[in-house]
């Protein structure tokens, strides 16, 4: 008898075992915020869940997640860059031109537009680590600057018809899977990789834990800030200029608005706001439910005058959650620390007697 007693609650510590280990996992709230949210939206339309509907949301999810890996690692050293929708654009028309007014081939059109969001990330950078201006200032001045250049360079008219060889780039599918979707996983995992086992991603937690801790610990803060502004606008480029691949046109309007969404969706993903925490998992993830919020108020004919409202609500829901969830982790942690105090002094205590 007391052996069948005893097997039930075995098994009840070993889920609760699991149920704690997947509460503390920093995807956990992205994926049960994901998980409520299909669910609702399937009952309402159960057309959200077809096949045609997934391969829509993943295929936008792409362009989107590629943009949060840069944002993401920005985020964990403690930094923001308000300019990619900008750069996003800008690569975009400055390929486009490059490929149809300059005649030069698809391949250097790209490489011309991934060598621009380079230099992008890096005036970023230079003006944040030289001269000490917060990162939102130098960004947002950068964001009107190169949205201007934009429009300099195509007084506001999108640059059409692109080469066949350029267009067909992203329609280009495998196992029916759109490849920018495949590109975007593996340029997440690439970042997962960078962000847990390397050097590099070491030091982009640390500075966003503490930075003088960090200087102190021998990191090259510059450099590493340099880094991270120079990928996001790599990285912010080459979403722009597949997405003119989708569209057929290099349009001056286009990533209007894309900061809010990426920043948004890594937030949710569990990167905090105020650095230090999170992983690339969640923050693909939380491109993914931002994708596919879009996607719901569409196929539920929500006005996009309400779909700017709902996103402004879930942005602000978001910093929220992600100031909860700090708040919860130092209490933790000081919770911890006074009960590690006690004992330390029950065994002086023992000790002396």
């Amino acid at each position: 008898m007391p052996a069948k007693s005893q097997e039930p609650r075995a098994k009840r510590n070993v889920f609760k075992i699991f149920f704690d280990w997947f509460l503390r996992r920093p995807e956990s709230g992205i994926i049960l915020i994901l998980v409520v949210f299909v669910t609702i939206v399937t009952i309402v339309n159960p057309t959200f869940l077809s096949w045609s509907n997934v391969v829509n949301i993943l295929r936008a999810s792409g362009f989107t997640m590629i943009s949060v890996v840069g944002m993401s690692m920005i985020l964990i050293t403690g930094g923001l860059d308000l300019s990619i929708g900008s750069t996003f654009a800008l690569g975009a028309v400055l390929c486009g031109l490059a490929i149809t007014d300059w005649g030069l081939p698809v391949p250097v059109g790209i490489l011309i537009g991934l060598l621009l969001g380079a230099a992008c990330g890096t005036v970023n950078g230079l003006l944040i680590v030289k001269t000490g201006i917060p990162p939102m200032i130098v960004t947002l001045g950068m964001q009107y600057a190169l949205r201007g250049t934009v429009s300099v360079l195509t007084k506001g008219v999108p640059i059409y018809p692109l080469p066949e060889g350029f267009t067909d780039l992203e329609p280009t599918k495998f196992f029916d899977i759109p490849i920018i979707v495949l590109i975007a996983v593996v340029i997440a995992i690439i970042g997962h990789f960078a962000l847990s086992s390397t050097y590099f991603g070491r030091s982009v937690y640390a500075l966003g834990g503490n930075q003088e801790a960090a200087r102190i610990s021998g990191i090259n803060i510059q450099r590493t800030k340099m880094l991270v502004y120079i990928l996001m606008g790599v990285l912010v480029a080459f979403a722009g200029m597949m997405t003119s691949s989708r569209l057929g046109s290099a349009e001056p309007s286009t990533g209007t608005g894309l900061e809010m969404k990426v920043i948004c969706g890594a937030i949710i993903g569990g990167i905090s706001i105020s650095g230090g925490t999170g992983t690339m998992l969640g923050a693909a993830l939380g491109a993914v439910f931002m994708e596919a919020l879009t996607n719901s108020l569409t196929v539920m004919r929500i006005d996009v005058f309400w779909q700017n409202v709902v996103f402004g609500v879930v942005m602000i829901l978001s910093v929220l959650l992600d100031q909860y969830k700090r708040s919860l982790i130092q209490r933790q942690s000081i919770k911890n620390t006074e009960l590690k105090r006690t004992a330390v002094e029950a065994k002086g205590s023992a000790g002396g007697q």
